[in-house]
């Protein structure tokens, strides 16, 4: 232990400049990540305003039975799994394929015009995408039954068809999210050797074989910690998403609710803060063990792959 310490003391010293540089950010983490933290005792207790979290009472695992004996808690699991799961794949195959597209233009000014219009769509906010979606599919005025009209069509109440909304929420996710995920692959394939490529094409190589051989191989080890990284947030789903595309309609939460929007939607209702405390917790305890199963096996495939 001693020794350690010694070492510690020395490489301070060292590097005292890096260690100042540091500090403010482990204060930043302290305050506002770890010192929070010890709020979660809120979700095994019946919470009260007038005595406070620690001086509420204990009332154990009552309020995570509540939240899954009322069926909610199976149901905005699925969702939010399912919703991730499918947001994750579709983003991120649309991004690596429009990566490829890309790099493979020859023309630089239109290489970097089409970029920009891809990489256009981060910059705009859920609460402007909301507006759009809902320009859209609105019953009266929207531009999907206008355009059903004029071709003699009936109109189409996408807001009470469920069935309906996780292809369009995966879509305008897609559509938001493909271009800043791009930018990493397109890095990641302007790393890959160009000697190559060149010996490829010498050899007689076409551009699918390429990419099949060559592009895909070589971005691998990015992919896999793209989708590492993008797994420790399956549980997490994009509450501003979800809220502004959604929005209060009833006749979409069994198709739509996720965790972070039960919990919205249950502080605003009844303001209780022990199951709201309850769902967070549950929420983050199994994204870690999700991560953790992943990674590992992730691991047992190719160590050199794995986060840790």
């Amino acid at each position: 232990m001693g020794t350690h310490v010694k070492n510690i003391t020395q490489e301070v010293k060292k590097n005292k400049a890096l260690f100042v540089m540091l500090a403010p950010a482990v204060v930043i983490v302290l305050i506002f990540m770890y010192l929070p933290m010890s709020g979660l005792v809120v979700a095994f207790k019946n919470y009260r305003y007038d005595l406070g979290v620690f001086g509420s009472e204990w009332n154990g695992l009552a309020n995570f039975a509540y939240m899954f004996n009322s069926g909610t808690g199976w149901l905005i699991t699925r969702n939010t799994i399912l919703y991730n799961v499918l947001n994750l794949i579709t983003s991120q195959l649309i991004s690596i394929v429009i990566a490829i597209f890309i790099t493979e233009i020859n023309k630089k000014h239109f290489q970097k015009v089409t970029q920009s219009i891809i990489f256009l769509p981060y910059f705009i906010s859920w609460v402007i995408v909301g507006v759009f979606v809902y320009n859209i599919f609105n019953y009266e005025t929207g531009m999907l039954n206008t355009l059903l009209t004029s071709l003699g069509l009936e109109k189409i109440n996408a807001y009470s068809k469920p069935g309906l909304w996780p292809f369009i929420i995966c879509a305008f996710n897609s559509w938001k999210w493909c271009g800043y995920n791009s930018v990493i692959y397109i890095a990641a394939i302007t790393g890959v050797d160009a000697e190559i490529y060149e010996a490829a094409s010498i050899d007689g190589a076409n551009i699918f074989q390429r990419i099949r051989y060559i592009t895909v191989p070589c971005i691998k080890p990015t992919i896999i910690t793209m989708l590492l990284l993008q797994v420790g947030r399956i549980l997490r789903g994009d509450f501003e998403m979800f809220y502004q595309i959604v929005g209060n309609n009833g006749q979409l939460f069994n198709a739509t609710d996720v965790i972070d929007t039960y919990v919205f939607r249950s502080l605003l209702q009844n303001s209780n803060i022990g199951m709201t405390a309850a769902a967070s917790l549950y929420q983050s305890v199994l994204c870690l063990i999700i991560i953790l199963i992943v990674n590992r096996v992730v691991k047992k495939i190719d160590e050199d792959y794995a986060l840790f």
